[in-house]
C-alpha cells in the first residue's frame, strides 16, 4: 500500500530527482510554458503554485525563501514579474493542455503547462 507517498520517482535517486524537478521549474518560471510528459507537469504544478502564492506577499522573507529553494535569476523573475499580476488570484496560476502529440522514442503523449 502506498499510504502517504508523495510525488513520482521518475526512475531517479533522490539527489537526481530534486535537482531535475528543480530544473523543470526553472524552465517554466524562465520559458513561461514548456512541453513535457503529463507525469511531469503533475509533480511540479502544486510546487510552482505555492512558490507563486509565496511570492505574493511581496516582503524580504518570502525573496530570501524563493531564493533558497530556486536559482537566482527564475527566483527574481517568480517575484519581480510573474507574482504581481496574480495579486487578485486566489489560486489555479497553472493549466495543463493536453497537444495530442506524442514523443518519437517511446510514444508517450505531451502536454503543455502554462501560467493562466
Amino acid at each position: 500500500m502506498r499510504h502517504s507517498v508523495k510525488g513520482t520517482k521518475f526512475g531517479r535517486e533522490k539527489g537526481d530527482r530534486r535537482q531535475f524537478v528543480k530544473s523543470l521549474m526553472t524552465s517554466l518560471i524562465l520559458e513561461g510554458a514548456i512541453q513535457t510528459t503529463p507525469a511531469r507537469a503533475k509533480e511540479i504544478r502544486p510546487r510552482v503554485e505555492k512558490m507563486v502564492t509565496l511570492a505574493k506577499k511581496q516582503d524580504l522573507a518570502s525573496l530570501k525563501l524563493l531564493i533558497s529553494r530556486l536559482p537566482e535569476k527564475p527566483a527574481f523573475k517568480l517575484y519581480h514579474e510573474i507574482a504581481p499580476k496574480y495579486m487578485d488570484r486566489k489560486g489555479g496560476y497553472l493549466r495543463i493542455l493536453k497537444t495530442g502529440k506524442v514523443r518519437m522514442r517511446d510514444g508517450v503523449e505531451m502536454v503543455k503547462i502554462e501560467f493562466v
